[in-house]
């Protein structure tokens, strides 16, 4: 979430404001996703303990390299919700193994929709009119 929404403030002080409201849907959905996961915890009778988060990065060096690195983010958090789905299967966590798989299924659709963007920035050489399409 955190992360999304410096992409998106730095999209918008290039006023490429579709790119920054991509970014901050994003930033809505992966809240959405995180209350998924504190509800579940909760409801499994699991104790929520928050931790400060790091600053995200707030300087890029171009859109292409926004978009590399929501690409490197979403493959980390593909292999979060895969190292945490075989801790649940190896401790025979059905509950959770099953609240997982909706994760997995939405990591797929997120990695897919940024490779797209990614490959088609990459086309437009990242600059000129096909940023404004």
């Amino acid at each position: 979430e955190y992360l999304y929404l410096s992409m998106a403030a730095y999209c918008y002080s290039l006023d490429l404001d579709g790119f920054a409201n991509y970014f901050m849907v994003q930033t809505q959905e992966e809240h959405f996703h995180a209350m998924k996961m504190f509800n579940f915890v909760t409801d499994c009778g699991g104790k929520i303990i928050l931790q400060p988060i790091a600053g995200p990065e707030v300087e890029f060096k171009s859109i292409v390299h926004v978009y590399e690195k929501t690409l490197e983010h979403e493959r980390f958090v593909t292999q979060s919700i895969n190292d945490l789905i075989s801790l649940a299967v190896k401790e025979s966590d059905h509950a959770s193994s099953s609240f997982l798989k909706w994760f997995i299924d939405e990591q797929v659709e997120e990695e897919a929709t940024v490779s797209k963007i990614l490959s088609k920035l990459k086309l437009i050489g990242g600059e000129g009119q096909g940023l404004l399409m």
